[in-house]
């Protein structure tokens, strides 16, 4: 786990700055900064469902949509924390990398979701995209392509730890440590990283990007 204020110095650091293995803090802990919203309800206002306290990102989940990163990134390492808050029932949300074209489906951008709704951490969705899996032909559902495990995030209320790496055209998933999926041929390699809004609260901290050296 990276200390705040280790969070707080990073977040000076900008994307065309940054060395190969050199972290950025995407979320500063105190703000939005370095993201824009996009909701479902034009009258909305980001603060209408996103809130920062205590360095934790807070989202009501309602009206749907999602904030992004102003930069865009490829070949990298994510690492988020992520949690449904204490007496809840849980409920969904995503990260979507290699965001692009908005509106590819509805209010959500040409994209590739790894899922955060409840029990099912891990799972691809492609939104105006594709990808590979192995076992494809039991593990793909639509655009859905499942995990390999479904018991690795922890109760609600506490924090889980997802990460993401994306290299070439290969994305790696873990979940609290477990190996959850992988994708290959994807057909999007860079873009912007996206949080969804998605009908239910749910907190996130410590996102932090690591560059791959090419």
């Amino acid at each position: 786990m990276i200390h705040r204020t280790f969070v707080a110095a990073l977040v000076l650091l900008s994307p065309t700055a940054a060395l190969a293995n050199e972290p950025i803090a995407l979320f500063n802990g105190n703000d939005l900064s370095g993201w824009t919203a996009v909701l479902a309800d034009e009258n909305a206002k980001a603060e209408d469902v996103w809130s920062v306290q205590d360095g934790v990102l807070h989202c009501k989940g309602q009206p749907v949509g999602y904030i992004k990163t102003e930069d865009e990134y490829r070949d990298y390492e994510l690492s988020l924390q992520w949690r449904f808050p204490e007496g809840s029932e849980g409920g969904n949300s995503g990260v979507l990398v290699h965001t692009s074209e908005p509106g590819a489906i509805g209010i959500w951008p040409k994209s590739i979701e790894v899922q955060l709704h409840r029990g099912d951490a891990g799972d691809f969705w492609v939104i105006g995209t594709d990808l590979d899996v192995e076992n494809e032909d039991e593990r793909k559902m639509g655009r859905r392509h499942l995990n390999l495990t479904d018991d690795s995030e922890n109760p609600i209320g506490q924090w889980n730890t997802m990460v993401i790496v994306c290299q070439g055209d290969t994305i790696t998933v873990t979940v609290n440590g477990d190996r959850v999926n992988q994708a290959t041929n994807c057909s999007a390699t860079e873009g912007a990283i996206s949080l969804q809004s998605e009908g239910a609260p749910i907190e996130f901290r410590e996102i932090i990007l690591t560059p791959l050296s090419e």
